[in-house]
Parts: structure tokens; sequence; C-alpha cells
């Protein structure tokens, strides 16, 4: 069909180009017959002969004009067209008979290569399934840690821009809305680090560093992350609330200063009273003073290192709790019992008002018995002469109750969040004048931790304490 198409084109150019010769010829006889009609009605004669011969001669050349240029078109239509499409066509002949030879072989074969193509492909989207799928549970996983974990987390990229932050990073920086670089974050807790010293001087600069928010102090590390050509990428954060941990610290340095301070002031006396009686005799009376001090002081310092113990071994769970059965209502009056002495010193009015049905406690009898006598002890102490003190014991719910009333000095609102940190106290000086360590309070609520009970007190300046204690009774 190719042929055919190109074959009726070569027709066409050699017919345009006859219709051009034609066309030419007409045009020259016309003016001729024109020239012939003029002379005529001029009256001249006609040369016929002459005539006949001019036309023989421009048709003679006519034809060999249409037959060079006819001959040079075909040659030309052969050679630059006709034959390379020929070329063309042949080519793709051949590609089309190999073609069908090839189908006809995988026709053959179609069979056995067709199902294992397709075990192929299902095996591939089985697996490309399976990745998608573990990508997609790893990234919710991430994301699920980063939305809870305790610690901010924050990722910076090459520019300092912020490109993964969670909630946590947020609420321990303070971070508003308009901090979304590095500077913007840390340039406002002066801090002895920037972006190319985390990323360019790793080894050699200290990426931890401590700042203080407010009222609480956070720990940052730094460190860069790379890509996949191991190339420096960008920075993380990781910032960590360590208050507690400063509190901690703190406490144990004022406790070491406390225990400290609490040991001299006693050896000082004993040692300042002791030195006294050797240098010289001393009346009986006087030796008598001198020796009740020492004694006094003595006393003191070894309840403050008994009261240490206690603590020490709370603190590293070798205080062994051995619980039992008892009623509380007759420890209660027992220890009134035990501080009778102390009670009518002071002439205080003491009543104790027990309900009725009050199950047995189940907690440790030695270690509760101690708690009471602290609290009783206090009211004692922090009462005016000729106070009243009032102590109910109860039951609510699962836990037994023990209430105190006094009409003391009271306590301080500001110092009631502080009365069982150990060595607190809120008048120094009139307790230590009293004999107490300032660990009364803090043993307490050791044991009762450990017993499973509670301690809370209330208090106003001027008009008494409220101290409450439950106990789990016995199920």
């Amino acid at each position: 069909m190719f042929k055919n198409v190109q074959f009726n084109k070569i027709i066409l150019v050699l017919f345009i180009i006859g219709i051009i010769i034609i066309s030419g010829l007409g045009v020259f006889f016309l003016n001729s017959l024109h020239d012939l009609n003029e002379q005529m009605q001029m009256g001249q004669a006609v040369d016929m002969q002459g005539l006949q011969n001019k036309t023989i001669w421009v048709l003679g050349i006519a034809e060999i004009i249409f037959a060079i240029v006819g001959i040079l078109t075909a040659l030309f239509l052969s050679r630059y067209i006709i034959y390379p499409i020929s070329k063309l066509i042949k080519s793709a002949e051949e590609i089309t008979e190999e073609d069908k030879k090839g189908r006809k072989v995988l026709k053959n074969r179609k069979g056995n290569e067709s199902q294992d193509l397709e075990n192929v492909l299902g095996i591939m989207t089985t697996e490309l399934k399976d990745k998608l799928s573990e990508v997609s549970t790893q990234k919710n996983q991430i994301e699920t840690i980063l939305l809870h974990m305790t610690d901010g987390i924050i990722a910076f990229n090459m520019k300092g821009e912020i490109i993964l932050i969670n909630p946590a990073a947020k609420k321990f920086l303070s971070i508003r809305p308009e901090d979304n670089t590095f500077e913007d974050i840390f340039k406002k807790f002066k801090l002895d680090i920037n972006m190319e010293k985390i990323i360019y001087l790793e080894n050699w600069t200290s990426t931890e560093q401590r700042i203080q928010v407010e009222d609480k102090y956070m720990n940052v590390f730094f460190a860069p992350f790379k890509n996949e050509t191991d190339r420096p990428d960008g920075v993380i954060a990781v910032i960590q609330d360590i208050t507690e941990h400063v509190k901690l610290d703190t406490m144990q340095k004022e406790f070491v200063a406390d225990v400290s301070h609490e040991l001299k002031t006693p050896i000082t006396s004993i040692m300042g009273y002791a030195d006294t009686l050797l240098e010289g005799e001393y009346e009986k009376d006087m030796q008598d003073k001198f020796l009740n001090v020492i004694a006094t002081e003595a006393r003191r310092m070894a309840k403050l290192v008994t009261d240490l113990l206690t603590l020490s071994r709370y603190d590293n769970n070798n205080k062994i709790v051995q619980k039992e059965t008892f009623d509380l209502g007759d420890l209660v009056k027992k220890c009134q019992d035990k501080l009778a002495i102390e009670i009518k010193k002071k002439n205080h009015k003491v009543n104790c008002f027990v309900t009725a049905d009050v199950p047995p406690v189940y907690a440790d009898k030695y270690d509760i018995e101690r708690v009471v006598l602290n609290i009783l002890t206090n009211s004692i102490k922090y009462t005016k002469d000729a106070g009243e003190i009032k102590i109910y014991v109860g039951f609510v719910y699962n836990d037994a109750y023990i209430k105190v009333f006094d009409n003391g000095i009271g306590i301080p609102e500001d110092d009631l969040n502080r009365i069982f940190e150990r060595f607190y106290r809120v008048d120094k000086a009139r307790t230590r004048e009293m004999g107490g360590t300032g660990l009364g309070l803090s043993i307490a609520k050791e044991i009762l931790d450990k017993n499973g009970g509670s301690i809370d007190i209330k208090s106003v300046v001027g008009q008494g304490t409220e101290v409450v204690v439950r106990i789990p009774t016995k199920q």
C-alpha cells in the first residue's frame, strides 16, 4: 500500500510539470495567433510555412525539456525518497516476521512462564505490602513515642530551623509559637554553644548544658545527626527535667550541713563542761550542774544518732516491718500514760475519746507507738501551760484514724509544706532548747508510708494544730 502511495505521488509531480509546460506552450501560441491576426487585419502577407516550422520547433523543444525534467525528477525521487523508504519498509517487514516467530515461541511457552511470572509478581506485591505496612507501623510507633516521651526532643536542620519537636520540649523550655530556630530557643539562656560548634567541633565542645527555666532545672544534650552519605544533616537536642535531682542534691548538702551542726553543738557543750571540770576542783553542786549538762547533751546526741540511723534504715529498705493486729485505742491510751509526767508538769488537760467498734489495725505496733508518742510530745511541748489537748480514735471506710487537737502556738501556713523535711524547724532556737532534733515528723511520715498509712497536719498560728493519722485496719 505504501508503494502505491509513493507511485501516485510521482505521477502527480510529473502531471504538474506537464501542466506547467503545456501552459507555457499555450501562452506562446496565443501570442503567435495574436500577431497573425494583426497582420491579416493590416492586409499584410502571412508566412504560413514559417509559422508551421516555428510551431514544430517549439513542440520539439518542449518534448525534449519535458523528457529531461521527467527523467531527472524520477531519478531524484527514486534515490532520495523511494529507496530509503523501501529499505525502511523491508526492515520493518523483517522485524514483523521475527516478531511473529517470537510470538509463536512465546505462545508455546505461555503456560509455564506466565504462571511463573504471575507467581513472582504476587510474591513481590506481598513483600511490598509488608514493607509498606512495616514502615507505616514504625512511623506510628515513633510518633507515639515522641508524643508521650517524658523527655523533650527537638531536631534542627542545617539552617537551624525546627523540623521536629514534641510536646514535652515545648513545655520544658516554654517555647512560644514564634520560636522557630535554634537561636530563638536557646539564645535567651546564654549558652556557650551554637550549631557550628555542635556539628564541626563535637569532640572538643561540651554538648551537655544545664539551664534554668523559672523554678525548674533542665539538662540539655546536643548531638549532630548525619544523612545517608555520612554528612552532617542537622542537630538534635534532648531535654531532661532534673528539677527533682537538683532538689535532692540540695537537700543532701543541707542534710550533711544540718547533721554536722546538730552534732557539733552537743559535742562542743560536752567538751567545754568536761574541760572545765578537769581544770580545777569545784563544789559538789557545781560539779552536779556541769555533769547534768554533759549528760543532757550526750542524750541529745544519742537521740540524734538514733534518729539518723532509723531514717537510714528506712531509706535503704533495711528496716523490717513486722506487722501485727492490735487495738489502736489501747495503744493511744498507753502512750498518754507514758507522757503523764510531762502533761502534769505543764498542767495540760488531755482527754482521749475512742468511738465504739473501732476494728483492729494491721501494722508494726512498735513503729505506730513511736508515731503517736512523737505527735503527743509535740502537742505537749508547743502548747502553753494549762492548755487543752483532745485525742479522738475512730474508723472511716477501711482506715482507723487518730486525731489530735491542741490550742498551742500553731504553725505558719508557709511552713506547713516543709514540716516533713529532715531537720526543718519552724522555730529552730526553741526546738533545740526543748531537745528536738527536727527529725520526728520525717520519721513519722516514713513509718506511716511503710505501713500503708498517712499523716496530715492543719494549723493556724495562735489557735492550735490538728494532726490526723490514718492506719489500715485488719481486712
